[in-house]
């Protein structure tokens, strides 16, 4: 049976149950507007590890250990373990799962890394090749800074276009049956460049992806923005999401109110200095594994479009004078 509907999208014939999620965050993250709905907030950013990349594996353990608890799961249980962050060769995810022995796929979608584990774990559990699957997500701050930026001795300025990478993990077991929200589409973003070179300006560079892949979602399923309860991009900040609207806009949608970023969300940017907002592959994990699924979840929220957003870009490019390539990926959760 075709699933393929338009050019883009996916929709399941048996949507795949979000049946436990777990988040674990930062100390910042935990003092944010979002704290309540977190399931552990650590304090110290080491988390007792003897360095940045190994305190960010050991979220994605913990948070990983947690999910499988909450859901009442062992790691035999789960089929496949979809993972993926920013560290070079994503050894956060690949040394944080090393001893769960779960199959495992390692990914890379920059920022969007969430929706993409998601949106793989949806086909692997709709199309029969698995009965439950993990899909999860993180970053840290301290090990992007060092990575992407310059090492935190260096006290270096941001400028107001930046945004600040969340430390944290976000994890979530997909199954065929069960309770909880549902996915019931995916639509797949393609690789957008508008010769953005600015690596202090995530947003900018990632909206005309979001926007393609909304407007191709929106025409695959012919649906309207007011179908969705919330449309939450994954880490646009304050200036991609503006940037957003107008380009929407020149497609033919006017976006109300229900359009928001995770990045918006997770912090307070007067209160916590964040600048244009929040961003890392944990930005969209924790924020939905945290805040959406408890609103969907409690039915606060019904239809959720989670569109996490990625900017394709490494040191060695950036290095190379090269632009930085945009990719975001729509998920349609729904809760019946």
């Amino acid at each position: 049976m075709n699933k393929r509907i338009g050019k883009q999208t996916v929709k399941l014939n048996m949507p795949p149950v979000i049946i436990s999620t777990a988040s674990i965050v930062g100390k910042k993250e935990g003092e944010g507007p979002l704290s309540g709905y977190f399931d552990r907030k650590i304090d110290k950013a080491d988390f007792g590890a003897e360095s940045w990349e190994k305190a960010e594996s050991k979220f994605v353990s913990e948070t990983v250990s947690l999910c499988l608890e909450k859901a009442g799961l062992k790691a035999g249980d789960i089929d496949y373990a979809f993972s993926g962050d920013l560290l070079n060769q994503c050894c956060g995810s690949t040394f944080g799962l090393r001893d769960f022995n779960i199959p495992y796929f390692g990914l890379f979608g920059a920022c969007s890394t969430f929706g993409e584990s998601l949106s793989l774990g949806a086909m692997a559990v709709d199309g029969g090749y698995a009965q439950k699957v993990v899909c999860n997500a993180g970053s840290h701050f301290c090990s992007a800074e060092k990575q992407f930026r310059f090492p935190l001795e260096m006290g270096t300025q941001r400028p107001p276009s930046s945004t600040w990478t969340v430390t944290g993990v976000g994890a979530a077991i997909l199954a065929k049956k069960g309770d909880g929200p549902k996915i019931t589409h995916i639509t797949t973003g393609t690789i957008v460049d508008m010769g953005i070179k600015d690596a202090n300006n995530m947003g900018a560079a990632m909206a005309p992806a979001a926007a393609k892949v909304i407007a191709a979602h929106f025409n695959d399923t012919h649906r309207k923005p007011d179908y969705y309860d919330v449309i939450a991009t994954g880490d646009l900040g304050y200036i991609g999401r503006a940037l957003l609207r107008r380009l929407l806009e020149a497609e033919g949608y006017l976006m109300g109110d229900n359009l928001t970023d995770c990045g918006i969300e997770i912090f307070d940017r007067e209160k916590q200095d964040t600048h244009s907002g929040g961003s890392g592959c944990a930005c969209s994990a924790v924020t939905y594994c945290g805040y959406y699924n408890t609103l969907l979840s409690h039915k606060k929220i019904k239809k959720l479009l989670l569109v996490p957003t990625g900017a394709l870009m490494s040191t060695t490019t950036s290095q190379q004078g090269e632009s930085i390539p945009g990719i975001a990926h729509a998920v349609s959760i729904e809760m019946e």
